[in-house]
């Protein structure tokens, strides 16, 4: 058994069974990756794809247990690797991120610059998306982090780790019959049309928990993962917005009025997920405390050593998570 096999098998799986696709990824030739797959089958006396013809159809059921552990190995030795370059040269290197527009627009840009002050030889590249592209990304080890909020079950074999609890603003035009209203209701707001995010995963955002909860179903007229372009929308009348607090500038966006929210959705909470078993290097344990700064290192690795969802909430529930407050509303 090589380890070219088992990277060829596992670049395989995550290149939906193309070799082809595989072989140019990995600059290397069809048939030589179709003859080390048939070898290490081979050596192993099971299938770890089943075929029609030249074509791979699928994972065996062997073949499944047999690349989870195939993805463990990997991610070790690229732990070896990675720890040799921390020994050697701690100040280079790249990290990549993968998280949604809203932290890539309004969170991250100050901590990137001043990262990067501090680093400047390593390479740092983000790749923005909804939270099942980030899970997939991140999952499939294309990405050193997650940042997302929500659906975190989608991401199941990440360390995540809550960094602040945020709620959301009503973004309306001046002189918007809402602006007139105390304390506004979700009643209220489903009088009207409204433009948000996507509700998420199968409905589950605390958006559309909050509306079931009252039994109320909201007119959403348009949807977009870019609150800037949900903003453009409310200018031009389409709908009332729901946005993240952090979304909103006072001075970017002055012709809008900002209505809290906070008290018709549950908060949300973004968090920041690691592959568990990754070995981190000092400056992602760097970046990930400027983030979020009661993540020291010794939490961060206290929760890499945690392995299922109930005991990383069952730590969490003992350390205090700040919530995201707006200085510009």
């Amino acid at each position: 058994m090589k380890l070219q096999q088992l990277r060829y098998i596992w670049e395989v799986a995550n290149h939906d069974l193309n070799v082809s696709a595989t072989a140019l990824s990995l600059y290397t030739s069809q048939p030589g990756i179709s003859k080390q797959i048939r070898l290490l089958e081979d050596e192993l006396g099971v299938e770890i794809f089943s075929r029609s013809g030249k074509h791979l159809t699928k994972v065996t059921a062997a073949g499944e247990q047999i690349l989870e552990i195939a993805g463990d190995v990997l991610q070790q030795v690229d732990s070896i690797k990675q720890l040799s370059h921390d020994y050697r040269s701690p100040h280079f290197g790249t990290l990549s991120i993968a998280t949604t527009h809203t932290q890539a627009r309004y969170i991250l840009p100050n901590i990137i610059k001043d990262f990067i002050a501090k680093y400047p030889d390593v390479s740092l590249n983000m790749v923005q998306g909804s939270p099942s592209h980030i899970s997939e990304e991140a999952t499939g080890g294309a990405v050193d982090f997650a940042i997302a909020y929500e659906d975190l079950e989608m991401f199941g074999t990440l360390a995540m780790m809550p960094c602040y609890h945020w709620n959301r603003f009503i973004l309306v035009p001046k002189g918007h019959p809402l602006v007139d209203i105390e304390k506004i209701t979700l009643e209220d707001v489903v009088q009207h049309a409204i433009v948000t995010y996507p509700f998420g995963h199968e409905g589950r955002s605390k958006r559309s928990k909050a509306f079931r909860g009252k039994d109320l179903t909201p007119k959403i007229v348009f949807t977009a993962t870019d609150a800037e372009v949900i903003k453009t929308y409310v200018r031009l009348g389409l709908g009332v917005g729901i946005v993240a607090h952090m979304a909103y500038d006072q001075e970017e966006d002055s012709d809008l009025v900002a209505i809290e929210a906070s008290h018709l959705f549950e908060a949300s909470v973004t968090s920041i997920g690691v592959r568990r078993g990754t070995y981190l290097r000092g400056y992602m344990y760097d970046f990930i405390e400027a983030f979020a700064p009661h993540l020291t290192r010794q939490v961060i690795q206290d929760v890499m050593m945690l392995t299922t969802r109930e005991s990383q909430i069952a730590y969490f529930a003992e350390l205090a998570v700040p919530s995201y407050v707006n200085n510009s509303a």
